[in-house]
């Protein structure tokens, strides 16, 4: 029972988290400092810092895999936080950069173009959709449920390493249009 009542207890706040932190991320992404007259200068230097952070969580989820297929909990259990924190220091990053800065148009032409809109488009919206699996993921995990946390993981591993992948390529290919 107590299991049980570990995956209820979280289940509101993986709800909760699943909406808030799209539709913050959203309307933070329009708000401009400057616009509230704080004087700011643009952290023009955070792209590449948070693309790397994404490529260091493509590395961490890969080995975190690795160790639980090679039975050592323990370190798949340290990767995956490690993992976790990462993305977080990412949004955190990724939102403060678009709060004083504008939005870098992509400037390639032809097939280049259509690649990068598929492959943003893609990771925005699988974005959205890993913090839930994330979420209940973990929870699953903390409630010793590992069945269900290895059924789920299944779905949720790839689907976070993609979002992790396209997050550098989506860098790499707009880059030299940053100002």
């Amino acid at each position: 029972m107590e299991n049980n009542t570990i995956e209820h207890k979280y289940n509101k706040w993986i709800v909760l988290l699943s909406i808030a932190i799209p539709v913050a991320v959203a309307v933070l992404f329009k708000v401009k400092l400057k616009d509230f007259g704080f004087d700011v200068t643009p952290l023009s230097f955070l792209p590449p810092i948070y693309a790397t952070v994404n490529g260091i969580t493509a590395i961490l989820l890969v080995a975190a895999v690795m160790a639980i297929k090679n039975g050592n909990r323990k370190r798949h259990e340290v990767l995956m936080k490690l993992a976790i924190g990462c993305s977080v220091a990412f949004l955190v990053m990724y939102v403060a950069y678009h709060m004083t800065a504008e939005s870098t148009r992509y400037g390639g032409e032809g097939v280049f173009k259509y690649a990068y809109f598929f492959i943003l488009i893609t990771h925005i919206f699988l974005s959205i959709a890993i913090i839930p699996l994330v979420l209940i993921t973990y929870v699953r995990a903390l409630a010793n449920k590992f069945d269900k946390h290895k059924k789920i993981a299944k779905i949720t591993f790839p689907i976070w390493l993609y979002v992790a992948v396209t997050g550098v390529i989506v860098y790499l290919m707009i880059s030299p249009y940053y100002v």
